[in-house]
């Protein structure tokens, strides 16, 4: 974590709020840990108000490793002022120092990354839900949806993820908590869905068989953010309710969703691209998008593969707004 310079922002340190942003924690836990296990910062406004130094924020975040391994919260306020890392902290009394090690070592590896990554992960393995919703709604709006999504949220899930897959398939809810948050941030965030044109839609859902619909939250939710009419179906949608919605509605364009090889379905993909309506010599037809993973390594003619939301986004105001 890099750190302002000893003296705190503008000399007069930081604010509560600041550092819970910061680390991931929600204010009055950090005002909880203060009265309680005197980890709290000795400059105070004249109005009582705590200010932060780089110094105290070090010792929280210590603090904060060490509870999302499970330590309890005045056993890691003691280590944390004696200066220990996480991973060369003792167990408490009774656990071998083995245990220890291992406990420590269950934070999540982000690498280079926006510090708000920090924050968002170990609000996530404390499964602390007032701090995780202040963190998401807070980075997408400090930094628009897109950006929040490409350099914060996605680089977290996908750390999440990748523990998950290592750890013999342990922090599944944390997985399943942080997406249900995320899902629950990007409707509040995002503006009602706009109503456009006969056929200027946009139909977007996940293929039969595919349950994996956030990516498509965050698409119908900036899609929204511009103005762009949606029309959201969401998680594994049967091929026969897939065409009746295209038939029913028109839609400038249609996107599907496949996480996995498995699922991604080419006939279904290429039997929505020929759907055709409208008088007779004036018929059209959808662009079809095919989103995630699973169609990788799949050219389809006649369809577009965007590589991720910027791509798709672009592509879809071509189309929607041509």
């Amino acid at each position: 974590m890099t750190l302002p310079d000893e003296t705190g922002r503008r000399g007069g340190g930081f604010t509560t709020g600041e550092v819970a942003r910061r680390l991931g924690v929600a204010p009055t836990t950090i005002r909880s840990w203060d009265r309680r296990y005197g980890v709290g910062p000795p400059l105070r406004t004249d109005g009582k108000h705590r200010r932060w130094t780089a110094a105290d924020i070090a010792l929280l975040e210590r603090m904060c490793a060490l509870t999302t391994t499970g330590m309890p919260p005045a056993e890691a306020a003691r280590l944390a002022r004696e200066g220990l890392p996480p991973d060369a902290a003792s167990e408490p009394r009774g656990v071998r120092p083995e245990a220890a090690r291992s406990r420590a070592r269950t934070g999540l590896q982000l690498g280079a990354v926006r510090q708000e990554c920090r924050g968002l992960a170990r609000a996530a393995l404390r499964l602390d839900a007032v701090a995780l919703d202040e963190l998401l709604t807070a980075v997408v709006a400090d930094h628009g949806l897109v950006a929040a999504w490409n350099e914060v949220i996605m680089p977290t899930l996908q750390a999440v993820g990748r523990k998950w897959e290592s750890s013999g398939e342990k922090y599944v809810e944390v997985e399943h908590f942080l997406s249900w948050h995320i899902t629950g941030v990007l409707r509040r965030c995002a503006p009602p869905a706009a109503a456009g044109r006969s056929g200027a839609t946009t139909v977007l859902a996940c293929v039969p068989g595919e349950n994996h619909s956030l990516p498509l939250d965050v698409l119908a939710a900036a899609l929204a953010e511009r103005g762009l009419p949606v029309t959201m179906f969401g998680a594994a949608l049967p091929a026969e309710a897939l065409v009746e919605a295209v038939r029913r509605t028109g839609p400038a364009a249609v996107c599907l969703w496949a996480q996995s090889r498995t699922t991604a379905s080419r006939p279904l993909a290429q039997h929505v691209a020929a759907m055709e309506w409208g008088v007779r010599g004036a018929r059209r037809a959808p662009v079809v998008l095919t989103l995630g993973p699973g169609w990788a390594g799949r050219a389809l003619p006649g369809l577009l593969r965007p590589s991720g939301l910027t791509e798709a986004l672009a592509a879809l105001e071509t189309v929607v707004r041509g």
